[in-house]
């Protein structure tokens, strides 16, 4: 898909980027919001996210190929205090992250737990370039790489915004089983598109 881009020496994020370009979607807008689609094959189960995806952007689906997160870690930015929650700057990192939660959740048809969630967002904080035996953790993984291939994101923005995420669904957790960051998230999500 993005042969020419290799050959011209262009790096992959550039490549993302101009494939949704060319596709006619503009992704400097404030409400450009893309997603990745979770797969689920016929027995129903989840096929873990690879390193190319699908991308919904608008009403368009456009493959495109990931690099690993470490390949896409960009300067020193520091980032701000997200004791307060995503500053607007951020609201799409955030965004991004926690709608592929919801987005899993409502494919699955299974709500994944606040200790569980905590344990994902830890690990991709850790080894953001890792692997988990639950699908979902692949997918969180690939919004990240695509948020980043869109956006110039230092290591230490990556660790704020993924330590933060944890630290929301620790809070939430009311016990092994309980699923209260699924539904604050779900209400956040579900009001704000609701609400444009």
């Amino acid at each position: 898909m993005c042969g020419a881009c290799i050959a011209e020496g262009v790096s992959m994020d550039e490549c993302v980027i101009m494939a949704l370009t060319e596709a006619g979607t503009d992704v400097g807008t404030p409400d450009f919001w893309p997603t990745i689609p979770i797969l689920v094959n016929d027995n129903f189960r989840v096929q873990p996210s690879q390193d190319e995806v699908l991308v919904l952007a608008g009403k368009k689906h456009l493959p495109v190929a990931l690099k690993p997160s470490s390949e896409l870690f960009v300067g020193t930015r520091t980032p701000p205090d997200f004791a307060r929650g995503p500053t607007q700057e951020y609201e799409l990192f955030f965004g991004m992250l926690e709608s592929t939660v919801i987005d899993y959740c409502t494919s699955t048809g299974s709500i994944v737990t606040d200790v569980e969630i905590e344990r994902l967002y830890r690990h991709l904080r850790r080894r953001p370039d890792g692997s988990d035996s639950n699908p979902l953790f692949s997918y969180i993984r690939a919004a990240a790489r695509l948020y980043m291939s869109l956006r110039e994101t230092s290591r230490a923005e990556f660790d704020a915004v993924t330590g933060r995420l944890a630290r929301s669904a620790k809070t939430f957790a009311l016990g092994y089983s309980s699923t209260n960051y699924y539904d604050v998230v779900y209400e956040s999500i579900h009001n704000a598109v609701h609400t444009v």
